[in-house]
């Protein structure tokens, strides 16, 4: 048999050179009738084993019958009714071919959106590193929204998914849309919920911020990427457009080159699908959207503690020094996306820091610092009191007589 080189000389010499089928034969030493044959055929020889089977060949007919009772059987429920002793890879690989045939169409639809209706959430965490204090530094997140109407995108850098941190995000995202949509649309993230079968199961604290807002919210099912692709793409969109080229001095740094591009470029570029920029949709948007409250959700950390003589106290990783007067007292904590604030119960504040994003570094405010010398120093001042009784002194003697040796 040719190979693939012998045919296309072959070629050349007969059609390029105007060479015969004779005179080929003789120079190449093959036979007229293989160069004939390599003339007829313009395709490229390609050799091809004859196939030898598989052992699953003998079970088809088995797996079509189990599949079409139940298409949705398991490959190792399958296995264990058709008798198959053998290793799984193979058997896999056949019923992974054979079950799109029994299942019923799922063609994906294409959604439109009225104004108002929806507003689309998602984390991004950019993959670069943002210097984030005291020599280190760490992938952010990112809080994405994307209106279902305008495709108007929000986007703003959160501390961490935890829950207070995520709900920040998304109040912030509804602050920059300005309203707030009939339905909120998130896929399983655990600060928001879940869904279970047809219901979404919501966190209580996304309960309460929802409530306040007055706002619906729909948890996406596993594996549907496509009931949320707008802040998909979006994502996408920032992966390849925002992050390509761009250094970052801090985290502050990152959320404003973000949102001055978000501003100047995304949400004023013509969009693909609306052939109209977003800026120019979003007061359509807004104006069927539910206004936002004249109080706005909590999401700020809260605790209440009494601080020890080690005046500090704990949020994430870090410690945040208190005034020492505080010592002993309830002390009300709230922490946001920037600040760690402290107050007494009589509403005296006792602490305030911009929020540490490095991991397990003490931040001590100056002025606590010298307050609690100041207080160490006064104590050790302090007259000691006098000694009430004397010690009495055993007299070692009557060791030796109880034992003898007197």
């Amino acid at each position: 048999m040719l190979n693939v080189e012998e045919w296309a000389e072959i070629r050349r010499l007969h059609f390029s050179e105007g060479m015969g089928i004779k005179r080929i034969a003789r120079e190449l030493g093959v036979a007229r009738n293989t160069v004939r044959a390599a003339v007829r055929d313009d395709r490229p020889p390609r050799y091809e084993r004859a196939s030898r089977g598989s052992a699953v060949d003998a079970f088809e007919d088995d797996i079509r019958r189990l599949l079409q009772a139940d298409p949705r059987m398991p490959a190792t429920v399958i296995a264990e009714r058709v008798g198959w002793s053998r290793g799984m890879t193979v058997f896999k690989a056949r019923v992974r071919e054979l079950r799109p045939a029994f299942l019923p169409p799922d063609p994906s639809g294409r959604t439109t959106y009225q104004p108002g209706e929806i507003v689309q959430f998602d984390l991004w965490q950019p993959d670069v590193d943002v210097p984030v204090g005291h020599g280190q530094t760490a992938r952010v997140w990112v809080m994405v929204a994307v209106a279902g109407y305008s495709r108007f995108m929000a986007a703003t850098v959160i501390a961490s998914r935890a829950t207070h941190d995520v709900l920040g995000g998304h109040l912030e995202c509804l602050l920059r849309i300005g309203g707030v949509p009939r339905t909120a649309v998130w896929d399983g993230e655990g600060a928001i919920g879940r869904r279970r079968g047809p219901v979404s199961e919501l966190t209580d604290a996304f309960q309460a911020f929802r409530g306040v807002l007055g706002m619906g919210a729909y948890i996406c099912e596993k594996g549907d990427p496509e009931a949320k692709g707008l802040v998909e793409r979006a994502n996408g969109y920032l992966q390849t457009s925002f992050l390509p080229g761009r250094t970052f001095t801090d985290v502050d740094d990152f959320n404003d080159q973000l949102t001055s591009w978000l501003e100047e470029r995304a949400n004023r570029r013509v969009h693909r699908a609306t052939r109209l920029r977003p800026v120019d949709l979003l007061a359509q948007d807004r104006a069927a959207m539910r206004g936002l409250p004249p109080v706005l959700p909590d999401t700020a950390w809260r605790r209440s503690l009494r601080p020890g003589r080690d005046h500090y106290v704990r949020f994430d990783t870090c410690d945040y020094s208190v005034h020492p007067r505080a010592i002993g007292a309830w002390v009300d904590v709230t922490a946001n996306r920037d600040w760690v604030v402290a107050t007494t119960r009589d509403g005296v504040e006792v602490a305030r820091h911009r929020r540490c994003l490095a991991r397990h570094h003490v931040i001590s405010d100056p002025g606590h610092v010298r307050a609690a010398k100041q207080l160490r120093d006064a104590r050790r001042q302090l007259p000691r009191p006098p000694q009430e009784t004397d010690v009495e002194v055993r007299d070692l003697a009557v060791y030796d007589r109880v034992l003898g040796v007197a």
